[in-house]
């Protein structure tokens, strides 16, 4: 191994994700080329050593979070190029970063996890997707090509069009619209699509290429309150066909509730809440008296807030992402781990998992609890914020407990931030232990010796 990559002392922000998990390590490596983090992998495979990829940190399932061995972050590769309709990343860029420079040629990324601090490495990890899901489809929808190290030493680049070339068990995928639980293993697919999802245990991710969209000339974007939960979910099942829709948002009372200190002029009367956008480019109605006439016809608040601007679109953003922030806050000044849920269910069932969670939460967690998140899928986030090892007790196995409710109506344990360490035991509500096996024989396709990524996922072999 070169002898510029010696293992540093492994820093505590290194161990630790988000969610507050935490871990320990021998050594940590941080390559600058695609050659460096080969050679600590065929290192590790020579010795028998366990390897965690790092990214940023900001996951909330424990998936960078190492429990031994070595550390590997892809912090230093940063290279950022924006083309024409694509750019290409490092995986240490931040997703913030990637979008700034997009927008100063016209153009976006069309995902967009809540945490814009996430690197474009976990975002492939986890095949991230976020509020403009909704239009746009997941991470793996937008990526044209990835550059990997491999547990062999090698490096390879892969675009769409390469297939998996050896042998596998192909999986259904669940009915939900978002879906990112376990190895994506379909007919006639490829390494790219594999890896976007796979949590860091078949490879590293390096470098990828990713699509660039052109920016709407128009934006509408708005917060509506609702006077009751009830309300706002007519409104959704509505508004899931308003045309050119890129958002549909959903916020609870407690959630309201908790934003009210950093936000008074939400209305008083609110109990709910919807956060829309649409791109008005090219439509045949008025896009703002359009809305009113949605609004009336669903009994929404007056004073709801709207706007058009770029300063009013981030006021809007930043709100939808304050609250996870203002959670998480609570949550570690608490003492505890974050216990947030990540299921999706199919459209035509989001109201049966909507009443199911409401009655567990008015039971259980009164005003411990919030639920917010990407209704439009039918994915939505509960967050449970205990004050008492009892409220832990009681948040963890809820958080089982919605994943299992959201399997039998369907749907995926995890739609966007996978499973990494603290939820890999959910892996087993949605798949049949033939179904895991078949995965576990891809990990040893990629990792003979199970040492890239050990504990995210799968199961530790015996």
């Amino acid at each position: 191994m070169d002898s510029s990559l010696t293992p540093e002392p492994v820093p505590a922000a290194y161990l630790e994700d988000e969610s507050g998990f935490t871990g320990h390590g021998e050594g940590l490596f941080r390559p600058a080329t695609a050659q460096q983090a080969a050679e600590v992998l065929a290192e590790a495979a020579r010795t028998r050593t366990p390897v965690t990829v790092s990214g940023a940190g900001t996951g909330v399932v424990g998936g960078r979070v190492a429990e031994g061995g070595w550390v590997l972050s892809t912090e230093r590769f940063r290279r950022l190029e924006i083309g024409s309709g694509r750019a290409v990343v490092g995986a240490g860029v931040l997703l913030h970063d990637l979008q700034l420079a997009a927008k100063t040629s016209g153009q976006f990324y069309a995902p967009d996890p809540t945490e814009w601090g996430a690197s474009m490495g976990g975002t492939i990890a986890t095949n991230a997707s976020g509020s403009r899901s909704f239009l746009y489809g997941s991470t793996r929808r937008h990526l044209l090509s990835v550059t990997v190290a491999l547990m062999d030493g090698t490096v390879r680049t892969y675009g769409r069009e390469e297939k998996l070339d050896f042998a596998y068990t192909p999986l259904a995928a669940p009915r939900c619209r978002k879906h990112t639980a376990g190895y994506y293993l379909r007919e006639d697919r490829g390494y790219l699509e594999l890896i976007c999802g796979s949590e860091g245990t078949l490879a590293v991710v390096l470098e990828a290429e990713v699509r660039l969209l052109p920016q709407p000339e128009s934006l509408l974007t708005g917060v509506v309150f609702f006077r009751s939960e009830e309300a706002a979910l007519d409104a959704v099942d509505a508004w899931r066909e308003v045309p050119q829709l890129r958002m549909l948002e959903f916020f609870d009372g407690p959630s309201l509730d908790l934003l009210r200190g950093p936000y008074p002029e939400i209305p008083a009367a609110a109990r709910a809440a919807l956060l829309v956008e649409q791109i008005a480019d090219g439509l045949e109605e008025d896009a703002e008296e359009a809305w009113l006439e949605r609004m009336e016809r669903f009994g929404a608040l007056d004073d709801s807030w709207f706007g058009t601007t770029d300063g009013e679109r981030e006021r809007f953003r930043v709100f939808r992402h304050k609250l996870p922030e203002v959670v998480n806050e609570r949550i570690k000044r608490n003492g505890f781990q974050k216990m947030g849920t990540d299921a999706a269910v199919p459209l035509e069932k989001n109201r049966e998992m909507m009443r199911w969670y409401r009655q567990v939460l008015d039971e259980q967690f009164q005003d411990k609890a919030v639920m917010y998140g990407h209704i439009g899928d039918a994915h939505m986030h509960v967050n449970v914020m205990p004050e008492t090892e009892d409220d832990a007790r009681r948040g963890r196995a809820f958080q089982y407990e919605s994943a299992r409710q959201a399997v039998a109506l369907g749907g995926t344990v995890s739609a966007e931030h996978g499973l990494g360490k603290k939820k890999a035991h959910f892996l087993e509500l949605e798949f049949t232990p033939a179904e895991i096996q078949a995965m576990c024989d891809v990990k040893r396709h990629f990792d003979p010796q199970w040492l890239l990524g050990r504990g995210n996922l799968l199961p530790l072999p015996d």
